[in-house]
């Protein structure tokens, strides 16, 4: 019993290890979104340049995210994510210091590359934990995420208010946060794979069953980068108010994304993951619907904010049932990010391209239609309801090996 006990108390010590790599993770995207006008400036690029530039971080991401598995059967989860999360922080860097176009995309290819590696690695031990815990976790780390977010952009706020040069910015920011992540590595679980085990191939399709689950994560994702995106262009331009008010609905909208990630393990513990992702997806619509037939900018407000109460927790349930769909998790987990890093990318352009042709109000009306793709698709996700191994004298040792 004592034993069972020790590895319980090193599980839980992990836990708070990763949600604080999660945090980093999230303060390293906060802090570089903050300082893009800056970026754009020094660079000396137009907006359209910068558009295409922007893309470059989910195309890195897409090439490399499929490398973290080999990765992590080469060197270990703990050696692997402190290496690739210590590459992420310190990635921050390059994109303040591009001279010009290309440089700038090569630089945000890295920063993609880099990122999208260390959130497979991340998410992959995620749900490890969630597996000897025998309870939601998944959600809660993704909130830790979005608060790190809100930190990085609260310093990078007051960076540029102050007129700091980005490049001093990002040099400390990346300082503390390569430290921080070190430390936070330390305590991770430190799985190593069974001598026996084949290493993962360096490139390959993700499973089908990632492919399916990554779909109602694109429908989840869509709706996030089209509300951050449009959602204070909506206010402001359909429905005609302030600049402020507009800015305020997207705070909202972030704002019940966060609240709602905290919350969602219990919801999920409660519930399953199947049916709260149902119930999401009707909120999700209800919010479209306010949305595209309110009219009045506080129903539309409340349409944005039942929206991120709506999509917060599918992500985070999508990246648990891949972790558990297959014989390999690492692959699984990175065809769902590949996946939705590249709906995080369509988003934003797709919706922009609709409301040139037609409206917001349509392109609004198409991101309501995936919202109830959620409620109709969500039995994808049944493998996150599975019943979970308990830590037990047969998984009690720390470092673990896997089967």
């Amino acid at each position: 019993m004592s034993t069972v006990v020790y590895a319980l108390r090193e599980v839980r010590r992990a836990r708070y290890a990763v949600a604080a790599v999660f945090a980093v993770h999230g303060a390293v995207t906060g802090s570089f979104a903050t300082r893009v006008p800056w970026i754009q400036d020094h660079a000396g690029v137009s907006a359209g340049q910068l558009g295409l530039a922007l893309a470059f971080p989910a195309l890195g991401a897409s090439v490399a995210m499929p490398l973290a598995g080999s990765v992590s059967h080469r060197f270990g989860a703990r050696t692997a994510l402190r290496g690739l999360l210590a590459l992420w922080t310190l990635a921050l860097v390059l994109p303040s210091l591009a001279p010009s176009l290309l440089t700038l995309c090569l630089a945000l290819f890295v920063y993609g590359a880099t990122a999208g590696m260390s959130d497979v690695a991340m998410n992959a031990l995620g749900v490890e934990i969630e597996n000897r815990l025998d309870k939601s976790i998944m959600s809660g780390l993704h909130g830790m995420w979005s608060a790190g977010a809100l930190v990085g952009s609260a310093a990078g706020t007051l960076a540029a208010h102050l007129g700091s040069d980005a490049r001093l910015h990002h040099a400390l920011a990346a300082a503390v946060l390569t430290v921080a992540g070190l430390v936070a590595c330390a305590w991770v679980l430190d799985l190593q794979p069974a001598e026996d085990e084949d290493p993962p191939p360096r490139f390959a399709l993700p499973p089908r069953s990632a492919l399916l689950i990554g779909a109602v994560g694109f429908c989840a994702v869509f709706a996030e980068g089209a509300s951050l995106d449009w959602s204070a262009v909506y206010l402001r331009h359909e429905l005609g108010t302030s600049a402020g008010l507009a800015a305020a609905c997207t705070t909202g909208f972030t704002l019940t994304m966060a609240l709602a990630r905290f919350a969602g393990d219990k919801v999920v513990d409660r519930f399953g993951a199947v049916r709260t992702v149902r119930v999401s997806g009707v909120l999700a619509a209800l919010g479209g619907l306010l949305i595209v037939l309110g009219g009045h900018p506080a129903v539309a407000m409340t349409g944005f904010a039942l929206m991120g109460l709506g999509i917060a927790v599918v992500v985070p349930l999508c990246f648990a049932a891949a972790g558990r769909a297959g014989s390999n998790p690492s692959l699984a987990i990175a065809g769902v990010a590949t996946i939705t890093y590249t709906s995080g990318l369509v988003a934003p352009s797709a919706i922009g391209g609709l409301a040139e042709v037609t409206s917001l109000v349509v392109s609004f009306g198409l991101v309501t239609l995936l919202t109830c793709c959620l409620v109709v698709f969500a039995k994808v996700l049944r493998a996150g309801d599975r019943d979970r191994p308990k830590i037990s004298p047969s998984s009690a040792g720390v470092p673990d090996r896997r089967p």
